[in-house]
C-alpha cells in the first residue's frame, strides 16, 4: 500500500526591499524549505560532490613506462648472482614503482531523489535557522563591486551564498570577485555550497525558480 504524502507547511523567511529595509516576511515552500529527513543524505551529497572534483591525474611509471631494460642484464645461470631479467625491475635503482596511482576517474553519482532531498533538506535547514535572506531586487545602481559590498553589508550578512535570475547579470559580474561570498545562477544550486556558507541572499524570483525545480521533484520522488 503507498504511503500517504506529508503536507509541509510553508515557511517564513526574512524580506528586505531593493532599499535594503526589512519589509513583511516571505513565504517559501514547505515541500522545499521545511523538510525534515536523514541528515546522513547531506554527508554523502558532499562526500559525491568533492569526489567528483578529484582531477585523478596522479601518475607514477611502471616499470613498462621506463625507457631502456630491454636486455636481460646477465644470463640466467653461472653468474652466481640473482636472476634478473630488467634493469626496470622495481627492485633496483631507477626501476618502476610497485602499484603506485594512474589516472583514474573517482566520480559517481547517488539516486536523484536522494540527490534532491539532500538539497531540499540542506536549504531547510538555513531557512529554519533564519539564515536564508529574500530580497525584493539585487539590482545595483551599477556594476561595480564596490555596490556590491554595500549591498550585501546593508543586509547584515558576512558569508552568505548570492542565488541569482537570469535578471541579475549585473550584481553577478559585480560580485563574482568577493572573498566572502559566492554567487551562483538558480540552475548552480548545490548541497556543498548551501552548507558551506552561513547564509543564503536570493530574489524572489530565484525563489520562486527553486520551488519550481523541486516542488514537483519532491512530491513525485519522497515522503520523508
Amino acid at each position: 500500500m503507498p504511503k500517504a504524502a506529508v503536507k509541509h507547511e510553508p515557511v517564513k523567511v526574512p524580506q528586505f526591499s531593493a532599499a535594503r529595509e526589512r519589509i513583511e516576511d516571505f513565504e517559501v515552500a514547505g515541500a522545499v524549505f521545511g523538510r525534515d529527513g536523514d541528515n546522513s543524505l547531506l554527508h554523502e551529497a558532499v562526500r559525491m560532490q568533492l569526489a567528483n572534483r578529484r582531477r585523478g591525474n596522479a601518475s607514477t611509471k611502471t616499470k613498462g613506462f621506463i625507457s631502456g631494460g630491454g636486455k636481460k642484464p646477465w644470463r640466467q645461470k653461472g653468474t652466481g648472482r640473482a636472476r634478473a631479467g630488467s634493469t626496470r625491475s622495481p627492485l633496483w635503482r631507477h626501476g618502476g614503482t610497485i602499484f603506485g596511482p594512474q589516472p583514474r576517474d573517482y566520480s559517481y553519482k547517488m539516486p536523484k531523489k536522494a540527490w534532491r532531498h539532500a538539497l531540499c533538506l540542506a536549504l531547510s535547514d538555513r531557512a529554519k535557522n533564519g539564515k536564508l535572506v529574500i530580497v525584493e531586487s539585487l539590482e545595483l545602481a551599477e556594476p561595480k563591486t564596490k555596490a556590491a559590498v554595500a549591498f550585501l553589508a546593508g543586509l547584515g550578512v558576512n558569508h552568505a551564498l548570492i542565488i541569482v535570475g537570469d535578471e541579475d547579470a549585473n550584481f553577478l559580474r559585480a560580485a563574482r570577485n568577493l572573498a566572502k561570498h559566492k554567487v551562483l545562477p538558480t540552475v548552480g544550486l548545490n548541497v556543498y555550497d548551501v552548507l558551506n556558507y552561513d547564509e543564503i541572499v536570493m530574489t524572489k524570483t530565484a525563489a520562486k525558480a527553486i520551488e519550481a525545480r523541486l516542488t514537483e521533484k519532491v512530491k513525485a520522488g519522497a515522503e520523508a
